[in-house]
């Protein structure tokens, strides 16, 4: 879309030109900002903007913007891309947020539907689930760990590769293994998984597709976020992994039906009495 706006550029009208000025110079912004929005840093007319969103082959605004979205979270390789030495506070979480909003929304049009639903159906019949991450994506791996034992199944979360691979030879029939890479090349949790599936477990991966770890799972759920961990620690990735394992818990939750809600409500009740009451919302003893 980028590409396509500076291609067209000396063909605009002056009005176009401003709204492309714009876009290219605050992409993510405008990917979430409304039209009205878009217009006033424009100075043009809300109309305009909507032309001009046609102009470039676009149904309409929302269109434009899904369409510009999926442009930034394929063509932005790490955080750091656009991030220069200059950059101040407000500038710097623009683009951070901007961003992790983009590709947010780019796996939410891409994520497997279908995938998620077998996922969700292996988690729900799981003798036992384990969760398998190292580095940054083990902290997503006890994530999903603190979220899926609420469920009452049995599950326990492991960074550690010697322990992993102890308990990857002891899993339980039925159980089920959660494997979480961003770069999906990890040889030692590549090799965990391997023996997971000799002990007989599904595997349950996210990661990006066309990785060693993505070939070997059973069950897929892609994260195609362009980051480059070698040069930034992977933090969009990241935050698409822990969104990734939130649909699968409000999936599973909605397949349990009300026992998983009595479950839940356990859970919260047996955590309320940690919490201090705010001022004014103290019990008062009955008369």
């Amino acid at each position: 879309m980028l590409n396509r706006i500076q291609s067209l550029n000396s063909e605009f009208s002056r009005s176009e030109r401003k709204i492309a000025d714009v876009v290219l110079r605050r992409a993510a912004q405008v990917a979430s900002a409304p039209v009205a929005q878009i217009a006033k840093w424009a100075d043009v007319s809300q109309p305009t903007v909507v032309r001009f969103c046609r102009r470039l082959g676009c149904k309409g605004v929302t269109d434009f913007k899904l369409q510009l979205t999926s442009s930034l979270a394929s063509g932005l390789p790490f955080v750091h891309a656009r991030i220069s030495p200059g950059d101040k506070a407000a500038g710097i979480v623009s683009k951070v947020f901007g961003y992790a909003m983009a590709g947010l929304a780019h796996t939410r049009e891409h994520l497997d539907v279908p995938a998620v639903e077998q996922a969700i159906a292996a988690l729900d019949g799981a003798s036992r689930i384990e969760c398998y991450g190292m580095g940054n994506s083990g902290v997503t791996a006890m994530d999903a760990q603190m979220k899926l034992f609420r469920f009452g199944i049995p599950t326990m979360c492991y960074t550690d590769a010697q322990m992993q691979r102890m308990t990857a030879v002891l899993l339980p029939p039925g159980a089920v293994v959660l494997a979480i890479s961003n770069s999906g090349r990890t040889r030692a949790l590549l090799e965990v998984v391997e023996l997971a599936k000799r002990a007989g477990a599904a595997i349950i991966g996210i990661t990006r597709q066309g990785t060693p770890l993505a070939k070997v799972c059973d069950i897929l759920l892609s994260a195609d976020v362009p980051e480059n961990p070698e040069v930034y620690a992977p933090m969009v990735s990241r935050l698409v992994h822990l969104g990734v394992i939130d649909v699968l818990t409000v999936g599973l939750a909605l397949r349990r039906g009300s026992s998983a809600i009595h479950q839940l409500e356990a859970v919260k009740a047996a955590l309320k009495a940690t919490l201090i009451d705010e001022p004014g919302n103290s019990k008062r003893e009955a008369p």
